[in-house]
């Protein structure tokens, strides 16, 4: 007569209490209920594989009830009929899931920018982190393995039905570098981003509204030394036409950067604030040294102290937005007619129309030299006479200012060739 095998109730796993050493209560074919002298109590299932006694764990109790713990039990059985041993197969996936979170789009994303760090801008490094958390999101937890083309376009697709067409493009870019980079950490096979060429939405091609006609610089001019405002925006919104820096270069400088004694005044930018990565070296003229000595009694704290600290806090510099609101403050629309970036524009458009070369106004705005060896001869030739084209830049601002008669830029430098 088969032995009869008393299984466990509800109440009486509701009445099993703590002793001086763990027990077990049994409810048959292997599946019983340890119960802790702390009082905790687990499901375990003692089964055989080769002859070889092993357990699996099936959950706490109350998490897991009576009934559902029978449940995982017949069901882990089953795969042993099957050959199948469920405490290696529950190993093997806990393999593969840590294995699918390392090479999630997350994980490898995070990778791929930390090999950027100190390479990429702080902006583009901003840029790039919002892109991989907020609008990319939904790909997070994807092994990029198992990545296709069509749910990478499904999630562009989403970001140009918020009305970011130039996120979407940014996007594409930084995926197709990730993918890039997984393949050669070996996580991938494949860059299916490199499938979605065309596939989004063109975008429009719009340059940063300038002023560049020279009674409207004067009035924008007069615009920006009538303003009133913190000293450190009104220093930054008169400094910026002068030293034609980007303005995040502007806003992030320390005192420590510049040299405003003795005959050769000037500003050294490191390279890890500037777009191409390079150091760049500011003549500074009478007008921006006076901006700055003046500004100085304000904002400097020490030599590392920033030269425009934010109103609000002292060791973050002027938000980005701060320049523009300025200019908008002014009456400038900042979407039709000019920017804070505009001024380099204004720069640019009229040094070369007055007659300094093109190569030194190239230099002057930090634009890459695509020759090594030329950028080299570059910097020490023209240095010298960026530090003439900005003093007579800042004086024929402060002509068209005050409406008077000034000398062209460049006209000087005409004269003196034709003596």
């Amino acid at each position: 007569m088969a032995r009869v095998i008393h299984q466990l109730s509800d109440v009486a796993i509701r009445n099993a209490k703590p002793a001086d050493r763990p027990y077990k209560l049994a409810d048959g074919r292997g599946l019983y209920l340890l119960v802790t002298d702390a009082g905790s109590k687990h499901w375990r299932l003692k089964y055989r594989v080769a002859g070889r006694e092993k357990l699996l764990a099936l959950g706490s109790h109350p998490e897991v009830s009576l009934k559902q713990a029978r449940q995982l039990s017949v069901e882990a059985r089953a795969k042993l009929v099957a050959g199948v041993d469920p405490s290696a197969e529950r190993q093997r996936l806990r393999v593969a899931a840590k294995a699918s979170a390392e090479n999630s789009f997350k994980a490898v994303a995070d990778g791929f920018l930390r090999t950027k760090a100190g390479k990429l801008a702080p902006a583009t490094m901003t840029k790039n982190l919002w892109i991989i958390d907020k609008l990319l999101s939904n790909l997070h937890r994807r092994p990029v393995s198992e990545l296709e083309a069509p749910e990478l376009l499904q999630q562009l697709r989403r970001i140009e039905s918020l009305g970011r067409l130039e996120s979407a493009h940014r996007a594409l870019s930084l995926v197709s570098q990730v993918f890039r980079f997984a393949i050669a950490s070996g996580l991938a096979r494949r860059n299916p981003a490199a499938d979605l060429r065309g596939a989004l939405v063109q975008r429009v091609s719009k340059n940063r509204p300038a002023i560049t006609e020279a009674k409207a610089v004067g009035a924008l001019m007069r615009a920006i030394w009538g303003y009133r405002g913190q000293p450190a925006s009104c220093a930054a919104l008169r400094l910026l036409p002068l030293v034609v820096t980007r303005p995040g270069e502007l806003r992030q400088a320390r005192w420590s950067e510049f040299t405003l004694e003795g005959d050769a005044p000037a500003w050294l930018i490191p390279a890890e604030r500037m777009k191409m990565r390079r150091p760049h070296f500011v003549p500074l003229s009478r007008q921006a040294v006076a901006i700055l000595e003046d500004l100085r009694p304000f904002t400097e704290r020490g030599p590392e102290s920033l030269v425009f600290p934010s109103n609000r806090h002292a060791a973050r510099p002027l938000s980005e937005n701060t320049l523009n609101a300025c200019l908008r403050g002014l009456g400038y629309d900042t979407q039709q007619q000019h920017t804070a970036h505009g001024f380099r524009a204004t720069f640019s458009t009229i040094a070369n129309e007055l007659g300094w070369s093109p190569d030194v106004v190239e230099r002057a705005l930090a634009h890459q030299e695509k020759d090594d060896v030329r950028a080299a001869y570059n910097r020490a030739q023209h240095l010298e006479e960026r530090r003439q084209m900005l003093q007579q830049w800042a004086d024929y601002l402060d002509g068209l200012r005050h409406e008077t008669n000034v000398v062209p830029i460049g006209e000087a430098k005409r004269r003196k060739v034709a003596k």
